[in-house]
């Protein structure tokens, strides 16, 4: 296949976007984990509070997206790298995305109790 055939594609497309996406989104939450990390050493108590912000529900879901982010980022990678360095991948490219959705779906799904248990219980009750 001719170079630039990669993302040949409406899905293709989108695979793109969402690769770079998820990747930003990765690297922002891992700019503030460190960042928040950090902040034990500076002042105990607002690590501390900032801590506590974190068992909320509203963060449980955002931990969920990230869980998502960083799946979808894993998988996609995957993807693209065999269709770097597999001869047929460029072939293939179009099974292979819709293989790591059908993946990546099973496991946000088997995801859901682990991530989002706490976040029901909280608002929930146990």
């Amino acid at each position: 296949m001719p170079a630039g055939t990669l993302y040949r594609g409406r899905e293709g497309m989108w695979s793109w976007v969402a690769h770079r996406v998820t990747g930003v989104l990765i690297f922002f939450f891992l700019f503030v984990h460190v960042l928040d990390t950090a902040l034990v050493r500076v002042s105990p108590e607002d690590y501390d509070k900032v801590v506590a912000t974190y068992k909320t529900p509203i963060v449980g879901l955002l931990e969920y997206g990230l869980v998502a982010a960083i799946l979808f980022h894993a998988l996609n990678g995957l993807r693209v790298i065999a269709v770097d360095f597999w001869s047929k991948g460029p072939r293939y490219q179009k099974q292979m995305l819709w293989s790591v959705v059908g993946i990546w779906v099973v496991l946000m799904i088997g995801a859901i109790y682990p991530v989002l248990g706490h976040a029901a219980r909280e608002l929930f009750g146990s």
